[in-house]
């Protein structure tokens, strides 16, 4: 059993914490041999490998689905996003759906988006014994109400707002907190007033850690982003393989004597 204690652990020793999202079996068995500390089943699946234009419409049984792929060989704890409309209705809708994450996918916590809106609905979870990671600031979810992505804690307002959101996650038993595009002065004192680490996403290096979409990281998004960094360009690699498998295949060089029986 992996623990969610690295994440306790990991902000005492004043250690960042290293947490990557995933989406598949493939992708889960790279980052267990390269040091991460937790994968982030993101409802990004929405748009990074669905193809929609937000996260909105990702289902429950499309989380389900690529939870349990990427538990399947993970070697550290698996949190999966609860999608649009799979808490919000009512607590008793929220604890089921969150148990099925952990009852049928394997999953170690879950991610909720919200603040003082949710924390009812957080304290039925965790005293259900069901482990809730916070997302405040940005809130993909809340896109249509938005109007557009915004850079959340700019003013002194909008920076307590946050820090009392992030207060009364904490008291309602969440683990961690992500601080999704919060200015890095913002996202850096509520963090310093917080007893439970905090996961930046675009939100300086203030944090107690970080997490990045494996897509970004390795140059296979096909848009960019200033909260992401690309540390290796693999669509352009793959590009150049899949030309060459075409011409291959057209000029008769595969399937060669080896790739035959």
């Amino acid at each position: 059993m992996h623990s969610l204690n690295v994440f306790t652990k990991l902000k005492n020793e004043n250690k960042p914490i290293v947490g990557i999202t995933a989406y598949d079996a493939c992708f889960s068995t790279l980052i267990n041999e390269n040091n991460a500390d937790f994968i982030l089943v993101g409802d990004s699946v929405g748009n990074v490998v669905a193809g929609f234009e937000s996260t909105i419409p990702v289902t429950m049984e499309q989380m389900l689905y690529h939870t349990n792929l990427v538990t399947k060989k993970a070697t550290v704890p698996v949190i999966a996003d609860m999608p649009f409309l799979s808490y919000e209705i009512d607590e008793k809708t929220a604890l089921i759906n969150a148990g099925r994450f952990l009852k049928d996918c394997g999953a170690h916590a879950v991610k909720l988006e919200g603040g003082k809106e949710i924390i009812e609905t957080v304290k039925k979870l965790t005293c259900a014994n069901i482990p809730v990671m916070g997302h405040i600031g940005l809130q993909p979810q809340a896109i249509l109400k938005l109007g557009s992505y915004k850079i959340q804690g700019r003013t002194k307002q909008q920076a307590e707002e946050l820090l009392e959101n992030a207060l009364a996650l904490e008291a309602a038993g969440v683990f961690a907190i992500v601080l999704e595009c919060v200015v890095a002065e913002t996202a850096t004192m509520i963090t310093e007033k917080l007893n439970i680490p905090t996961i930046g996403i675009g939100s300086g290096n203030g944090t107690s850690g970080q997490i990045l979409v494996i897509h970004d990281i390795l140059g296979l998004s096909s848009s960019e982003k200033k909260i992401a960094k690309q540390y290796v360009n693999l669509k352009e690699e793959i590009n150049k393989a899949l030309k060459k498998y075409a011409e291959e295949v057209r000029e008769k060089i595969f399937p060669g004597i080896d790739n035959s029986f």
